[in-house]
């Protein structure tokens, strides 16, 4: 009785060896056939069998190609190789700041080892799971780490690969890619099949009224096809005969709400993964775990790095790390500091810094538009904190107030709405009360506070009139001129009253509108500790930490 994986190798190679058998028995014909002919013709044979070959082959090579463009869906393989799942070498330990997927993914991975006990009680072996979650979250990562706790061959693609512009080109890979992942469960007792970006093959399908459907219609149905047909083959006598022991992993970006929900039900992608960004506790282990792989100072506090990352994904944080790696390379240093990290989440968020000759006026009138924002942000917004003020060129902007929430927050009351749009009229006022009049530099501002104020009054229902209800949701030539006119009243009230108490304020805090000016002219750029200090010294603390 063969082994199971030389069973395995013949099932899948036993074209080439029936041709390799019949090549060499063609040779020694064609050995045999020379040596029976006179010395002249054998000559003349010998002379030309160069020729024919060299043509034979070139007829060979066209015909090939011809035919695997238009009948078997490209040149494309599937795949250069199998990979072991020890090979990809990813295991749970490496697999930072996503604890709860991780103990979910154990699940799964226990559920593959045990298949045999979950047949025994009469369970259904998992098929298929489907990975939701932002980019850079690790999707791709978990999958590599399921692969690797589990042993078993592991398959990669991404959706993109089955699209093509030729109907049928798309169903042929997918036959292909599950043929060889049944080909290799057979061997090794199971196979896992990763389809990264899955809905550029899994969106809702859409029919034609003309009876046809679209490339990515006919591959998503070879999908369905393929995931139904992962099931055990019987002999006659009810004993299987192949295991086909197939687990396939999908990752997406987009909702789960566009995914066809044939692709979901019981029995195809019903296990899913959801996978968001870090929290405060998880960045920490990320920025130990990237700063472990290079040399940096000793003092850096992770847990300061942490808070300034808000938001950010494992690929932002690693990226974070390596950034600010260049910069302390390029400043012929061989450790990283807090400088450079700091450096390093400004390039990625804010861009590069480009020096730009002003005239003195226009200058100065960048420093005040930015310390109305300073002001008006630190002393007033409940959430965020300054990290740093600039005037220095960065993309598109003279000047910049870079700032962030202190911790995740996923919802926006009106205290949090009102406070950013009186932030938007920060620059607005400083630069009137300084010069008398303002630049088009506050045009993002007023464009940022409308759409805030708008939403509030005809979404959320914060205006002070009796205006409930997401007024977008109806078609604007069903809403009465009258309903608009309230609604639109309501949104400008927001507007005039959130710009009367900037006024007040920065009427009452000049003289410290006129310090961070001179030291804004005088530095360019003012770091989180210098900011607080300053306001510090004016006896001002931020309205979070009075109250």
């Amino acid at each position: 009785m063969l082994p199971r994986k030389w069973k395995m190798y013949w099932k899948m190679y036993w074209i080439r060896f029936a041709i390799m058998l019949a090549v060499i028995f063609v040779g020694i014909l064609a050995v045999w056939g020379l040596m029976s002919l006179e010395s002249f013709y054998r000559n003349i044979t010998l002379a030309t069998m160069p020729i024919n070959l060299i043509m034979v082959a070139l007829n060979a090579t066209i015909f090939v190609f011809m035919y695997t463009m238009f009948m078997q869906g490209g040149l494309a393989k599937i795949s250069k190789s199998k990979i072991h799942g020890e090979l990809v070498n990813i295991k749970w330990s490496d697999v930072i700041g996503m604890d709860i997927v991780k103990e979910e993914a154990r699940e799964v991975v226990q559920l593959i080892q045990d298949r045999a006990r979950v047949k025994k009680i009469g369970g259904k072996i998992l098929r298929g799971i489907l990975m939701i979650g932002p980019p850079g979250c690790g999707k791709t990562y978990m999958a590599k780490a399921i692969a690797t706790e589990t042993g078993l061959p592991f398959l990669a693609m991404s959706g993109s690969e089955f699209v093509e512009i030729f109907v049928g080109v798309g169903a042929s890979r997918v036959r292909r890619l599950f043929k060889k992942a049944r080909e290799l469960a057979y061997g090794y007792g199971g196979c896992i099949v990763f389809i990264d970006e899955l809905d550029a093959i899994a969106r809702k399908r859409v029919f034609s009224v003309f009876g046809g459907t679209e490339e990515t219609n006919s591959t998503q149905n070879q999908l369905l096809a393929e995931m139904d047909g992962l099931q055990e083959i019987k002999d006659k006598h009810g004993e299987p005969t192949s295991e086909q022991n197939v687990i396939v992993i999908g990752a997406t970006n987009a909702s789960e709400d566009s995914l066809d929900t044939a692709l979901l039900r019981p029995g195809r992608f019903d296990r899913k993964l959801y996978i968001d960004k870090p929290g405060l506790e998880d960045r920490e282990k990320l920025f130990a775990y990237y700063l472990g792989k290079i040399q940096h100072d000793s003092s850096l506090d992770v847990g300061r790095l942490a808070r300034k990352a808000i938001y950010k994904t494992p690929a932002d944080i690693e990226n974070i790390v390596k950034e600010a790696a260049l910069i302390a390379t390029r400043d012929k240093r061989d450790s990283i500091k807090l400088e450079d990290i700091s450096e390093a989440i400004e390039r990625v968020d804010m861009g590069l810094k480009h020096k730009r000759t002003m005239m003195p006026q226009e200058r100065e009138m960048i420093a005040y538009h930015e310390s109305g924002h300073l002001i008006v942000l630190y002393i007033l917004h409940p959430i965020d904190d300054v990290f740093k003020a600039s005037i220095i060129s960065r993309r598109d902007t003279l000047g910049i107030i870079y700032h962030q929430p202190r911790e995740e927050v996923f919802t926006h009351n009106k205290e949090r709405l009102l406070a950013d749009i009186k932030c938007s009229f920060g620059g607005y006022v400083a630069e009137k009360m300084r010069f008398g009049t303002t630049s088009d530099g506050v045009s993002a501002d007023f464009r940022q506070a409308m759409i805030v104020a708008h939403n509030m009054v005809w979404r959320f229902g914060m205006s002070d009139a009796v205006l409930i209800g997401d007024y977008t949701a109806i078609p604007e030539s069903q809403l009465s001129e009258k309903l608009k006119e309230e609604l639109n009243d309501e949104t400008n009230k927001i507007f005039r009253i959130c710009l009367k108490e900037v006024e007040e304020l920065l009427q009452k805090e000049k003289p410290l509108l006129e310090r961070f000016v001179k030291e804004l002219l005088e530095h360019e750029e003012l770091e989180y500790d210098e900011i607080d200090n300053i306001f510090r010294e004016y006896g001002k603390t931020h309205l979070n930490m009075a109250s």
